[in-house]
């Protein structure tokens, strides 16, 4: 019998695949755990939408090393404190991730519990009512007629929710096409819609970025002196030497694992900024080499609060100078549990923020005729300087990639990527803006070059010149 039983097994199952079925470690159970709390705690409580739902779209197709780890962790939510612990091991406590107004939420570190909540930081401001206002402050008189072709429109932005028209197995969930500064597309997978906030992944990237433009036009920093990170300032630190400017253009030469470096103890493991990213040693001069990575962002801004000299007022700064004067309301900027914008990555907002921050670009920085970025930042973010990535579909400026080497797009287009097909795509020679979200799975890649090149081509047509259909 037994010799039976070692046939079958030796017949059905490698004897390498069993040597591979370790049971995950405590430290990724830990990690997984933080992923479902944080995931669950976001979007219930910034965008209003069920665990049921996340748990089949947002918490479908994650990392592997947590895919098959999630689903057999319980979530519990407590809507009164607005607090979410997931239980991963019997010695331990749950993991915990908690909101706060304005500021989204975060996640304690591993082994705290929920009397911790109490002492995180807040922004507690009343969040300004501009719906009513005309767009894009607000979200009235929002739609326009097509300067092109709007049937040939309509179908390529409903193609966009085949899940094979644009790559195999993407998730879209919203699409807006603006033109000339009014929407002329928009469209929305059920359960999402206007005023459903998404996480925007690496196109946080982008706005933390445009932060960084708004305090220089504002005098506060200069991106092209060393970045003032605390941890760097010790004579003989060769880091000391990191600009601001090499930090947004992916060039610290700050070692890191990999390339896009994952900063899962960040991100889900309750770790901050200082303790995670301004850690890292330096490998290469800076702005020798072009690696993406995502403590560049956390770090360049980690050296704004450090500019800003008042906690109170770097953790007011994102909105009173950016997403409140440009009408994201819904947008939330999630912080670690020290008060560290987590800007690489956790960003809450919906599909018509992230149109009102493509139309601050492609008005060159002006917003309803005042000017918040610096004349020329446009054209500095979407600018190579210094190492490149030497192939691949897409170039780097500093904190946008560049469409300017895909067929049918104009050379000027640029935008902001993030991870399960999060994009904003803007052609200032066309006077477009294109945002398409998603919760693609891993492996799952939206080819936005090719929907961008089919939204411009339906927009150059002339033959009908209708409104489309919202």
């Amino acid at each position: 019998m037994k010799r039976l039983i070692s046939l079958v097994l030796c017949l059905c199952v490698p004897v390498a695949a069993l040597a591979d079925q370790k049971p995950p470690s405590t430290y990724d159970r830990a990690i997984a755990a933080g992923y479902k709390a944080l995931t669950i705690c976001s979007g219930v409580f910034n965008a209003g939408r069920t665990p049921e739902q996340l748990s089949t779209l947002e918490l479908k197709g994650i990392y592997p090393e947590y895919d098959a780890i999630v689903p057999m962790l319980t979530a519990s939510v407590d809507k009164p404190r607005k607090i979410v612990s997931v239980p991963f091991d019997d010695a331990l406590a749950p993991r915990i991730a908690a909101w706060r107004p304005n500021l989204g939420c975060t996640q304690l570190p591993i082994g705290a519990t929920a009397d911790a909540v109490t002492a995180l930081p807040r922004f507690d401001a009343p969040r300004p009512k501009l719906d009513g206002k005309p767009w894009p402050l607000g979200d009235r008189k929002a739609t326009g007629r097509v300067q092109g072709n709007a049937r040939a429109l309509t179908r390529s932005v409903s193609a966009a929710f085949d899940r094979t028209q644009f790559g195999e197995g993407n998730e879209t969930t919203a699409v807006i096409v603006v033109q000339h500064g009014r929407i002329v597309a928009e469209k929305y997978r059920k359960d999402f819609g206007p005023n459903v906030a998404q996480r925007t992944w690496s196109v946080a990237k982008s706005l933390a970025g445009t932060l960084i433009g708004i305090a220089q036009h504002e005098g506060s920093i200069d991106p092209a002196r060393p970045a003032a990170i605390a941890q760097w300032q010790m004579p003989g630190d060769p880091r000391a030497a990191i600009t601001t400017d090499n930090l947004l253009r992916m060039a610290s030469g700050l070692h890191s694992t990999a390339a896009g470096n994952r900063t899962d103890a960040l991100y889900f493991g309750g770790a901050t900024v200082d303790q995670d990213a301004a850690g890292s040693p330096a490998l290469m001069p800076p702005g020798s080499t072009f690696r993406y990575a995502n403590n560049d962002t956390v770090l360049a801004l980690r050296g704004l609060r450090e500019r800003t000299g008042d906690d109170a007022r770097a953790l007011a700064f994102p909105f009173t100078q950016l997403l409140w004067k440009i009408g994201m309301t819904r947008t939330v900027p999630e912080t670690d549990w020290r008060g560290n914008f987590v800007m690489s990555s956790q960003v809450w907002t919906t599909a018509r923020d992230l149109a009102r921050l493509g139309l601050l670009y492609q008005n060159d920085g002006l917003f309803n005729g005042e000017r918040l970025l610096p004349e020329g930042w446009r054209q500095y973010v979407a600018t190579p300087s210094g190492p490149q990535p030497p192939t691949g579909d897409f170039g780097y400026g500093a904190t946008f990639w560049l469409l300017n080497r895909s067929p049918g797009i104009p050379a000027d287009t640029f935008g902001a990527f993030g991870n399960r097909g999060q994009y904003l795509i803007i052609v200032p020679s066309r006077s477009v803006v294109i945002v398409r979200r998603g919760e693609d799975p891993t492996g799952a890649r939206f080819d936005v070059a090719k929907f961008t090149a089919e939204i411009l081509a339906a927009l150059d047509s002339a033959s009908t010149r209708t409104p489309t259909r919202h």
